[in-house]
Formats: C-alpha cells, sequence, structure tokens
C-alpha cells in the first residue's frame, strides 16, 4: 500500500488529544483500492467495509457517508471512494489502532487499499445525520 505516514500531523493529532481541550474531528479518507478489491462489489472490499463498520463504534466514530468517485474537474489524483469518518475527539481516532478489532481491519486495510489520503477537519462542523 503507497500510503506515507505524515509523522509531524500524527504528532499535531496526539498533542491535540492530550491538551484537553480535545474535540470532534472528521477524517475524510480518500482511498484507491487494489484491482483485486473489485471495488465496490468485491468480497474482500466488502469485509474491509465490514471489519471498518465493527470497528469504529468500539471508539464512538462513525462513517457519516461514502461516495465512489466519479471523476475530477481539477488535478490528477486517481481514486475510488471518499469516506467521511467522524470521531468524538482526537483521542478517539489515536485510540482506533488498539481498538477491539482493530487489527483485523488493519489487516484488510493493507490488503485492500493501494493508496490513501487522510484529511483532518473540524468535526463539529460536520452534519452527523440528514434528519
Amino acid at each position: 500500500m503507497a500510503v506515507t505516514r505524515n509523522e509531524d500531523e500524527v504528532k499535531r493529532i496526539q498533542a491535540v488529544a492530550d491538551s484537553g481541550k480535545d474535540g470532534p474531528i472528521l477524517m475524510l479518507n480518500l482511498n484507491l483500492y487494489v484491482k483485486e478489491a473489485e471495488f465496490p462489489d468485491g468480497d474482500l472490499y466488502r469485509q474491509y467495509m465490514t471489519a471498518l463498520d465493527r470497528l469504529l463504534p468500539q471508539v464512538g466514530g462513525k462513517i457519516l457517508w461514502r461516495a465512489p468517485v466519479l471523476g475530477q474537474a481539477t488535478g490528477e489524483q486517481e481514486l475510488d471512494e471518499i469516506l467521511a469518518v467522524w470521531y468524538p475527539s482526537h483521542r478517539a481516532f489515536t485510540e482506533l489502532r488498539s481498538a477491539p478489532g482493530a487489527d483485523e481491519n488493519f489487516r484488510l486495510r493493507e490488503e485492500c487499499v493501494e493508496y490513501a489520503v487522510i484529511h483532518r477537519c473540524h468535526g463539529d462542523l460536520a452534519p452527523l445525520s440528514s434528519e
């Protein structure tokens, strides 16, 4: 998988989590899947999404929406899907890797995702429901 971890950003996220002034965040996941995942109908992709759907509630997170990418009007970045994932806090995001079910989720992610970029956004501005 071609994911380069931004250690400076990881440190900023941890600093907010430790600050006592933590708050909700929205992570926009821009994903390109391996061909073997057969996005959006393949077994590997479905296994990954099922594991993610089970994992996120362990830290209070939830997928607000998923959208297949149809194309792009500007730029050159091949993507299959964008996921908007809301977390109640930066701390919740940092605890994702140690939550029950994390090993299975991250194993499937490694098999399924060819390329990913995750953008951190204000979570208190995100619509939490369509109601």
